[in-house]
């Protein structure tokens, strides 16, 4: 056998649509399509997720509860606990002709040694006057509203820290241990049982966040602590580490002692993650990997670093796009339309990866696998945030590996496109010539392309996974999302051999066989991801394996499947606490059994080999 077979065998997370695992966030998009039932079970989840389950229930108030919970998805108005104003300091240095100041401190708000100028006198035992020269340099704390008040935040209501200790963790680290956690259970299987097959060695992590922890509690906190009068704390450092994500799951979440990474490259983190991942289970190295990003950049500071680049959609700006007076915060993101910025939210997905050769013989949910990503920078360019050539290459070797795996009618009429699509006027021309100039020389016509953003927002490191967890519902229910923010496409976007959709899209069965998912990261990073649906996958699998080897995961895939429906259930009707194993499990170096051949770690099935072979 040439190499295993990347398979999916389960996802999670959670975005402005919702959690990811069981393509309720994928619904929560398309919802207007579904049959009573699936909407039901969505709205369900959403009502689980923030604790208004008994409201949705209720004869009197499930017809408020159910509008309540659409309004508070996707992309809206800036809510609790976000704030829509950027602090700001105002010098107040300048003041003519007048008088020193004068004012009293207790005797610890005294600085040490005191500024130049200053001059302090006791006034009794517990305060001191100061007084300061004319002249005196004076900051005074104030607040700006922010120009830009549309982000794609998580459901209204749902707290991820509330369902561990989270400790005062920065947000996306209790993203990252909620979306972790609902991976792993989504699978169906014991992470017991995963290990006992395993050896340390076998399994991995590959996960971070692009821009690292900016709140409070982290790397915000280390540089503004001091300049708000407080002092930075122990975990501000740690916790911003961009890594941290990754860190934090094999530490708390699966007990990993095996390959760990966080991979960066602005919005294609997910997919430089996902490739590092199949590509470790394709030569064998790993089995077992969990891949997946979280970022929480809706923070004041970070939003207006962006608008100040030109790259947020400022409300003006939107209500000008109109015609109108205010701006349609619902329709802040707009690929490939008249568009005047993206629209930056935060999220968590992650996939959980294994070989094929290990999902049959434990039976795992095969949900899709992959085929291959491909990465390539831009070369010399022009400016850091401008366009270039690597996604013209990533998308092409994307098409040629499509080609080989399903076939010219495959290539044809089983693929659509999951494009980068961020609102942005450069990205709606540039993205949409790499994929109409593809298309056309590699014959394909009437392309399906779609651009979930508009529904979620930018959410940086993830945006990847929010793109999967969109592809695998898609497989599953047969409608392609449409760009229902937009109504028309602008007159610069390149169209040939394309079919946007501007509305949802169904998908005949031979439609469903792959599909691209295109990253076009800031400063060059593009990336270019090519996954097989479950159908075109079990065909990969018929080529790879005997019909009693299959049979045998048909079989044992039955319990599975009904222990990750349990789970779903269980999450319908209220969240479940995260797996966090604080403090729980640990080893220290004499819980090992060592020799020189081989390092035995408690709770995994196989030792750790030391027997390298000299690979020269």
């Amino acid at each position: 056998m040439a190499q295993r077979l990347p398979v999916i065998a389960g996802f999670g997370g959670i975005n402005a649509a919702g959690r990811l695992s069981f393509h309720h966030g994928y619904r929560r998009m398309v919802f207007d399509t579904l049959p009573d039932s699936a909407r039901q079970r969505t709205l369900e989840s959403l009502a689980a997720l923030t604790g208004q389950r008994d409201a949705l229930r209720s004869s009197n108030t499930a017809d408020a509860t159910r509008q309540a919970l659409l309004d508070g998805t996707l992309i809206r108005g800036l809510e609790a606990p976000h704030s829509n104003l950027m602090p700001w300091h105002t010098d107040a240095s300048e003041r003519p002709g007048e008088a020193p100041v004068s004012f009293e401190l207790s005797n610890r708000q005294v600085p040490d040694p005191l500024p130049p100028g200053w001059q302090a006198s006791p006034v009794d035992e517990r305060r001191v006057r100061i007084t300061l020269p004319a002249d005196a340099t004076l900051f005074a704390r104030a607040s700006q509203p922010l120009k830009v008040s549309a982000a794609g935040q998580l459901p209204r209501g749902f707290d991820p820290g509330a369902l561990y200790q989270s400790r005062n963790h920065p947000r996306a680290l209790q993203i990252t241990v909620f979306s972790a956690s609902d991976a792993l259970r989504s699978c169906g299987i014991p992470l017991t049982e995963l290990k006992g097959r395993l050896s340390p060695d076998q399994v991995a992590v590959y996960s971070g966040s692009a821009m690292g922890q900016l709140d409070n509690e982290g790397y915000g906190g280390m540089y503004q602590n001091s300049l708000t009068g407080r002092r930075p704390t122990a975990k501000n450092v740690p916790l911003g580490l961009s890594e941290m994500p990754g860190d934090f799951i094999n530490a708390y979440v699966l007990g990993f002692a095996g390959d760990t990474a966080g991979i960066i490259g602005a919005c294609a983190t997910f997919l430089y993650n996902l490739k590092r991942g199949a590509e470790a289970i394709a030569t064998g190295s790993k089995r077992l990997v969990m891949i997946g990003n979280a970022e929480a950049p809706i923070v004041p500071e970070v939003m207006e670093g962006y608008r100040t680049m030109g790259a947020l959609a400022e409300d003006e700006a939107l209500a000008a796009l109109d015609g109108a007076a205010t701006a349609d915060l619902r329709r802040a993101c707009r690929p490939f339309s008249d568009n005047c910025g993206f629209t930056v939210a935060e999220a968590g997905s992650y996939v959980l990866l294994m070989d094929d050769e290990l999902a049959l013989e434990t039976g795992a949910r095969i949900l899709g696998s992959v085929g291959g990503v491909f990465a390539n920078a831009d070369g010399f360019k022009k400016s850091i945030p401008g366009p270039g050539i690597g996604n013209y290459i990533t998308m092409g070797k994307a098409l040629g590996l499509a080609r080989n795996l399903l076939g010219e009618r495959g290539l044809q009429q089983g693929l659509h496109v999951q494009a980068h699509g961020t609102g942005t006027p450069q990205n709606r021309v540039t993205e949409s010539d790499i994929l109409s100039r593809l298309a056309g020389v590699f014959g394909i016509e009437d392309w399906p392309v779609t651009a979930i953003k508009a529904y979620v927002g930018h959410s940086m490191a993830p945006a990847g996974g929010d793109q999967l967890a969109a592809v695998l519902g898609t497989w599953e229910d047969g409608i392609l999302p449409g760009i229902t923010t937009i109504d028309h496409l602008a007159d610069d976007v390149h169209r040939e051999h394309l079919a946007f959709n501007l509305t949802h899209r169904e998908l005949a069965p031979e439609q469903r066989q792959a599909a691209l998912i295109n990253s076009k990261g800031f400063g060059g990073n593009n990336a270019t991801g090519l996954v097989l649906s479950a159908h075109a996958t079990r065909a990969l699998l018929e080529r790879r394996w005997d019909r009693d080897r299959l049979l045998a995961h048909a079989r044992a895939a039955e319990p599975v499947a009904a222990a990750a429906r349990a789970y779903d259930d269980e999450m319908c009707e209220a969240s479940v606490p995260c797996i966090y194993q604080f403090g729980e499990g640990v080893l220290d170096g004499p819980d090992l059994e060592i020799d020189d051949r081989t390092i035995t770690v408690p709770g995994f099935g196989s030792a750790v080999d030391l027997d390298v072979p000299d690979p020269y």
